[in-house]
């Protein structure tokens, strides 16, 4: 899952191209196709780390061996190493990196992976609300009955009248908000700096990895239990999960419109509920499935008024637009 500190994406990384043909959209087409199956196990995956490891240490493990690969991709490409400009990176750092690694690595220690994988892919919603209230931008036709349906089954997969079992899917809530935040602020960040992605990434990563290191060792988390299953999964997460997919992920949103990207992200909760169903046995109860269809239909929405503004040359349909943005799942 992504989580230890999944950077937003926007599809603006690298300026302004022309429109996708031939194979370049067949390949963004592939990328994307290959992320769905490996972000959306990631969340399973993470749930069983969490078997070895306490949260706060798995999640600077994963997040500071993402933040390795990303630095030899750096040196690599002969990117420039210097940092963007440290008051707005430390602060999608501490949103995107320390709370949403914190929130989503505690919801899954006391929740299932498919309920918290769901409620993570919240993350648009919040965005959508915050940056209706920070940046004045309304809310527009479908995407008023996309919210009211994605709240409508976070009330029934959260359950707040269980005051028991509720904690997994508020934390997992919240970490979609602070996913949000931080998207917000790399918008804002984007309206005042020209920066390098994949070097933005790398050091708010870096930076909000510090906090975790800080809350590991108050709580007294300790080392993992290093075998064989534990090692998988950390690389499993920290290569696969993060770097390699974040890779794809900028491709594709380089490669597709924004809206059809966002569609193909569809399958990642579908496939973190089937996968935690048919590995860890945790099938939903009939409310929360009610609720889960819900929220995905409510995405389904979403990336559909995507697709449609992009045919039109509307907001949200061409490569730039902050229509999609999702960062990585630890």
């Amino acid at each position: 899952m992504r989580q230890g500190g999944g950077v937003t994406r926007t599809a603006g990384g690298g300026g302004a191209a022309g429109p996708p043909h031939g194979r370049s959209r067949d390949l963004g087409v592939l990328a994307l196709a290959v992320i769905a199956p490996l972000w959306g196990y990631s969340w399973v995956l993470s749930k069983v780390a969490l078997g070895y490891s306490k949260p706060f240490t798995f999640a600077v493990l994963s997040t500071y061996v993402c933040v390795a690969c990303l630095f030899v991709v750096l040196a690599v490409t002969r990117r420039p190493l210097r940092p963007p400009p440290l008051g707005w990176t430390a602060l999608i750092a501490l949103l995107q990196t320390t709370l949403f690694a914190s929130f989503s690595m505690f919801a899954l220690s006391s929740g299932g992976a498919g309920k918290v994988s769901v409620l993570a892919y919240t993350m648009p919603f919040w965005l959508l609300l915050l940056a209706w209230l920070f940046l004045g931008e309304r809310l527009r036709g479908l995407q008023w009955p996309a919210v009211g349906l994605a709240f409508a089954g976070l009330v029934l997969v959260v359950r707040p009248w269980d005051i028991g079992g509720a904690l997994s899917g508020v934390l997992a809530c919240a970490g979609g908000l602070a996913w949000a935040a931080g998207a917000l602020a790399v918008k804002l960040m984007q309206r005042r700096h020209r920066v390098e992605v994949i070097s933005l990434t790398a050091w708010q990563m870096a930076l909000g990895g510090l906090p975790l290191i800080v809350a590991a060792l108050v709580t007294h988390s300790g080392a993992p239990h290093w075998t064989a299953t534990f090692t998988l999964c950390l690389a499993y997460s920290a290569i696969l999960s993060n770097a390699l997919c974040w890779v794809l992920w900028v491709y594709a949103l380089r490669s597709l419109p924004a809206g059809v990207a966002g569609l193909g992200t569809l399958a990642i909760p579908v496939i973190g509920v089937l996968a935690a169903w048919l590995q860890q046995g945790e099938a939903p109860t009939g409310v929360e499935a009610v609720g889960m269809a819900l929220v995905v239909a409510a995405l389904a929405i979403m990336a559909a008024v995507g697709v449609v503004a992009g045919r039109r040359g509307g907001p949200g349909g061409t490569r730039g637009d902050d229509g999609v943005l999702l960062p990585v799942i630890d």
